[in-house]
């Protein structure tokens, strides 16, 4: 048996003349190294520290019930952040009701249900490119976006102030008489009502009925009879118009409204949480796939009931995370509402909004020192909520996680 000869090891000079650096030199760079990583970090957390006690010091004066409670006022003693608070709930709530099943669901067809066909390979390639540069695309793209489509829908119904599809929505003119008397006449819609001027009368027809108002000139004196005095106007009044909205309102174009808004982070979230998602899914083990196909179990089966109860804390965890950057984003939502002063909740999903990082953006920018408190203790409201998002990340992970073997 003839012995096995060694292969021959070629070696770079170059390489043999490197390695004879000391390994005192070596051990050095190394720690050269790591102390610049160390004051990297030590720097980072030191700035991080001084902008955290400034501001709380800055605002934790004017932080108090009453400021959670309060609307905004010009008066920086009397001001709150209660409809941008709740402007920033009703965002989060929609947005996650949207965005949550539509990113799952997007992440269980692109990572469990793969296409054999080269074609069709070749299209889930193509989608999951741009998913994966969709999440790094800044957020103000998505708001032009949001702008274009949510709002006006490119004026396929009308435009923002006379939107085409309208529904819980009730019209009136309002007129002030002589007799302090207040008349609303109700109206078919946002348009001019139908009106009819004759021997001293004007008729609205509204829903197939007619309203008479008594129209007097300057010189025609007042009528003593009650009812007559109630519907009796000056020639020369002029009616205000009113519009209320029920909470089921509706109406296309969406408009600035915080329906838009929720849509808008939708766009600028759902990237995270598909990606988010497909990590998730990646991460439970091929072998409890197999044998619950083995089982005979249909793929989708497995998916219900294998797969995404096992992938579940990883999603709800990226799922959190990422309504904790949408609570933060101040761009879309400064192209969807602007910087409008508000000083009531929204009272359905066609109103219009503020949110915190809105409110907090108003008020550091007025010169006045008392708004900068106000901005700073917004900004101690928006830092804890952002805590607590990643706080029930952190307990949900910690809650639902379970060993899958």
């Amino acid at each position: 048996m003839k012995p096995l000869l060694k292969p021959a090891i070629l070696v770079d000079p170059e390489l043999i003349a490197k390695c004879k650096i000391p390994l005192e030199k070596r051990h050095s760079k190394d720690r050269l190294f790591q102390r610049g990583c160390q004051i990297i970090a030590f720097t980072s957390a030191l700035v991080l520290v001084v902008l955290m006690t400034a501001i709380f010091v800055g605002g934790i004066g004017t932080l108090s019930a009453n400021f959670l409670k309060a609307p905004a006022d010009p008066d920086p003693a009397i001001a709150g952040m209660f409809p941008a608070l709740m402007g920033s709930i009703w965002l989060l709530i929609l947005t996650m009701i949207i965005a949550l099943p539509l990113g799952v669901a997007a992440a269980i067809v692109l990572e469990e249900f793969q296409p054999r066909r080269a074609g069709l390979r070749r299209l889930h390639g193509f989608i999951q490119l741009n998913i994966t540069n969709l999440s790094g695309v800044p957020s103000v793209v998505f708001g032009i976006l949001g702008l274009t489509v949510f709002v006006s829908m490119f004026g396929f119904f009308g435009n923002e102030r006379t939107p085409t599809v309208e529904v819980g929505a009730t019209y009136t003119d309002q007129f002030f008489n002589e007799g302090d008397f207040v008349l609303e006449v109700p109206l078919a819609g946002a348009l001019d009502p139908e009106t009819e001027a004759s021997a001293g009368m004007t008729v609205y027809t509204y829903e197939g009925k007619q309203v008479q108002l008594n129209l007097l000139d300057d010189d025609e004196p007042w009528p003593t009879q009650p009812e007559l005095a109630m519907r009796s106007l000056r020639s020369w009044d002029l009616p205000g118009r009113n519009k209320e909205r029920a909470w089921w309102y509706f109406r296309l174009p969406f408009g600035r409204g915080i329906l838009a808004g929720a849509l808008t982070l939708m766009l600028v979230i759902l990237p995270i949480i598909i990606i988010a998602a497909q990590e998730a899914l990646r991460a439970v083990p091929s072998s409890l796939r197999n044998a619950a196909l083995g089982l005979g179990a249909t793929r989708w089966q497995t998916v219900r009931q294998v797969t995404l109860p096992a992938a579940l804390p990883g999603i709800l965890t990226g799922a959190i995370i990422a309504m904790s950057r949408a609570i933060g984003e101040a761009a879309p939502i400064l192209m969807i509402a602007g910087i409008v002063f508000i000083t009531r909740a929204p009272a359905n999903l066609m109103d219009d909004f503020t949110a915190m990082p809105l409110q907090i953006y108003n008020w550091a920018g007025r010169p006045q020192a008392e708004f900068h408190d106000l901005a700073a203790s917004g900004i101690i409201v928006l830092l804890s909520a952002l805590l607590g998002f990643n706080a029930i990340a952190i307990f949900l992970r910690q809650k639902l996680q379970k060993p899958l073997t």
